[in-house]
């Protein structure tokens, strides 16, 4: 990471963000890689499958997950980033003292859902290191966001609270072309929100930033396609719908099954543009 890069110039179009979830209880993947050098082999195999990034996270956002403190987080996820140094690497939190120790040990963007306003530190923390930070909508927290969500217009009140965020966030001190925002796919969202927020992606390109998407094995894909416990099946699914966010102006996409999402992504890509390379 260089001091003078954009998001745009770090990472380009179309970008894979890999998840290495070192949680008990996340919703796809829950225990999978609460062993710290069974988390950094994935991170390592998410790496050599094409993911630009690797995001650890050391907290469920799951619907109706319990938080936990920040000592019991940076103890899930620092030996993690400290077994991927050199990788790229983002922090999954919403706690300073989690993302302060994260980008001390290497790594260049804070993912935080709640967009700068679950710590009141989180931003002069991300200003500080210079950092790149992804804001995301979230309506309530994740105990109670699926609590029947409501909303005027879905898209058109997520594009007002991340105008906001990124303004607050321009304010105290973070560098614009450094936030990417992500309208929060599943969180404080019905099926139908989720679907109205993917087909009218392209709307928040009036922001000016980078739009990152998380929708890979959410249980809106399940919905839709009847089967929500067969991995095959959601693979497919995330794959169709990551597409679909990209042909419509996502720049990354957050995803599980990352070699399937890239060589997905490669093939809209050779379209868009009309030739292979």
């Amino acid at each position: 990471m260089t001091a003078s890069s954009s998001f745009e110039e770090r990472w380009p179009r179309p970008s894979v963000m890999g998840v290495v979830n070192v949680t008990p209880d996340s919703f796809s993947d829950g225990g999978l890689f609460v062993d710290p050098e069974t988390a950094i082999e994935h991170g390592r195999r998410l790496v050599s499958d094409g993911a630009a990034l690797v995001d650890v996270g050391g907290e469920s956002t799951r619907p109706g997950s319990e938080p936990v403190s920040a000592d019991n987080e940076l103890a899930r996820v620092a030996p993690v980033l400290e077994g991927l140094s050199g990788l790229p690497v983002s922090i999954d939190t919403s706690k300073a003292p989690v993302a302060r120790s994260a980008l001390e040990l290497g790594a260049e963007l804070v993912n935080d859902v709640t967009a700068l306003r679950g710590d009141p530190v989180m931003a002069e923390v991300v200003a500080e290191a210079g950092a790149f930070v992804c804001l995301m909508h979230m309506q309530g927290e994740p105990r109670t966001m699926q609590v029947a969500p409501q909303y005027d217009d879905v898209v058109s009140d997520v594009l007002a609270f991340l105008e906001k965020r990124v303004a607050f966030a321009v304010e105290n001190g973070i560098r614009e072309e450094r936030i990417c925002v992500d309208p929060g796919i599943g969180f404080g969202k019905t099926a139908d929100q989720n679907l109205e927020l993917l087909r009218r992606l392209d709307e928040l390109g009036s922001l000016g930033r980078p739009v990152l998407v998380g929708v890979s094995r959410k249980s809106t894909l399940g919905k839709i396609v009847g089967n929500g416990s067969s991995k095959d099946a959601l693979v497919a699914a995330s794959v169709a719908a990551a597409v679909s966010a990209y042909d419509r102006g996502a720049w990354m996409i957050r995803a599980h099954d990352v070699r399937e999402t890239v060589d997905g992504l490669a093939v809209a890509a050779a379209v868009e543009r009309g030739k292979i390379a």
